[in-house]
């Protein structure tokens, strides 16, 4: 099965060569799944020629805003919205969760309420998953017909499902505590508050939760079922 990663940011320069891309992150998250993976840049508009290009797609996270004006944005919703009518599955992580619920009619934006950084325990219904976070933004109104699948105090529509097609989630499956810590000493410092940052990195998980998620992503992606 061929995945297109659609790439909407990467890791800051220091992080590049010892972890590689964004679209890195989730080949690794990922691997021995039996996938298939080309990744697109599209934060440089690099684009596939359509929903066509591949058997699933994947949206990862960026440092960018969904309601920024860049030029990505608009043609990135478009093609969200195809990928949607092709019947293809759509996977969409951090600000993939906000930009396929701002292309599909719902709101993001910068929180009222500060960041979330480190490990977080997510309500997925009948089980809590313990998944990294780092986020500002969030999406404040679903679209309609989005079903919340995972949420916290701090982010109540932290998972959306849309039907068959489409599942979305705000935490970083894709983080590991090695690259956490490091995106905190490379772009945390001067942007979250310290005190912030220091509690996550006393509190890196050593769970299951980044491979059980990844279960997830891959049941998905293959069968569009979570469970």
């Amino acid at each position: 099965m061929k995945i297109g990663i659609l790439q909407t940011g990467t890791s800051p320069d220091g992080m590049v060569g010892e972890f590689g891309s964004y679209g890195d992150l989730f080949k690794r998250l990922l691997a021995d799944r039996g996938f298939e993976f080309i990744v697109y840049d599209v934060e440089h508009m690099e684009f596939p020629p359509g929903p066509e290009a591949a058997d699933g797609w994947l949206i990862t996270g960026s440092r960018h805003g969904a309601y920024e004006d860049h030029p990505f944005i608009a043609p990135l919703e478009q093609l969200i919205r195809d990928i949607r009518a092709s019947g293809r599955p759509l996977v969409g992580i951090c600000f993939g969760h906000q930009i396929v619920a701002q292309a599909l009619g719902g709101k993001v934006e910068q929180y009222h309420g500060g960041w979330s950084v480190g490990p977080v325990d997510y309500d997925f219904g009948d089980e809590t998953i313990r998944l990294n976070a780092w986020h500002r933004d969030q999406v404040t109104s679903p679209p309609d017909g989005a079903e919340v699948i995972a949420s916290t105090s701090f982010c109540p529509y932290a998972g959306l499902r849309y039907g068959n097609d489409i599942l979305t989630v705000q935490p970083h499956p894709e983080m590991t505590p090695a690259f956490l810590r490091r995106l905190v000493e490379e772009r945390g410092r001067g942007l979250v508050p310290d005190e912030q940052l220091d509690a996550a990195l006393k509190e890196a998980p050593v769970d299951t939760g980044p491979a059980r998620f990844a279960d997830q992503i891959e049941r998905f992606l293959r069968a569009r079922v979570l469970a």
